[in-house]
């Protein structure tokens, strides 16, 4: 069996501010197998990495991201310390460190992230088995799908495993991404045996870890990464 993938969720949210190349970093030191980002669209049409739609609760700024222009959303801050990254930052930060999960958290995602994944592959220093593109909107994961049937991708649940496993086989997707509250050890058996690998979120507590790695998923998406230790 291969090793359970070690996912740093939004870099390691649990030591530095969420979606921020600072946490990203410490992901990497914590040395990680992939990170999980979230990203938007904003006006200017760049994808910026962050995880509300609006900027209220992460930054020093207000209102919904896709009314903003990077040029304004660059000026702010977060946790008053670090800045909003572009998902073409991240990327070059991380670039041959790790794989890297990215969300479509906000609207009209799904064509830009696969021309930046086409961009990063093309330029040799990628491979389409570095990247998973998760969603819970299934109208961008259509998308995405549409854009390169390469691109693998992973289904966002927290309702109901069985279900996201359907809509897998529809998009012809690699993995699915339940919660951590409504994983069992049958849902999990459910999953792989139709194909898919199980990527589950968020797991912070030991016992919840060893439950999960004990039920054979495959990856486990933490907020402390250093706790991922085997």
């Amino acid at each position: 069996m291969e090793p359970i993938l070690k996912i740093g969720h939004r870099g390691a949210k649990g030591h530095i501010a969420e979606n921020t190349l600072e946490s990203i970093e410490k992901a990497l030191e914590l040395q990680v197998d992939a990170i999980e980002v979230d990203v938007h669209r904003c006006r200017s049409g760049e994808l910026v990495v962050i995880h509300d739609f609006t900027l209220d609760r992460t930054t020093d700024g207000s209102g919904e991201i896709a009314k903003r222009d990077w040029e304004m959303l660059k000026s702010l801050t977060v946790e008053e310390h670090y800045k909003i990254p572009l998902l073409t930052e991240v990327l070059d930060h991380i670039e041959g460190r790790c794989k890297i999960n990215i969300e479509l958290k906000g609207l009209n995602t799904a064509d830009e992230t696969a021309e930046i994944i086409h961009r990063y592959i093309e330029k040799g220093n990628w491979e389409y088995s570095d990247f998973i593109v998760s969603s819970f909107q299934k109208n961008e994961l259509f998308q995405m799908r549409k854009d390169d049937d390469r691109i693998p991708l992973g289904v966002l649940s927290k309702a109901s495993v069985s279900e996201a496993v359907e809509l897998g086989k529809y998009l012809k997707a690699s993995a699915i991404h339940p919660s951590l509250g409504i994983i069992t050890r049958d849902s999990v058996k459910l999953a792989r045996d139709a194909g898919f690998k199980v990527n589950v979120w968020t797991v912070n507590e030991p016992k919840d870890i060893e439950r999960m790695k004990e039920f054979g998923v495959n990856g486990i998406i933490s907020d402390f990464p250093d706790r991922l230790n085997w």
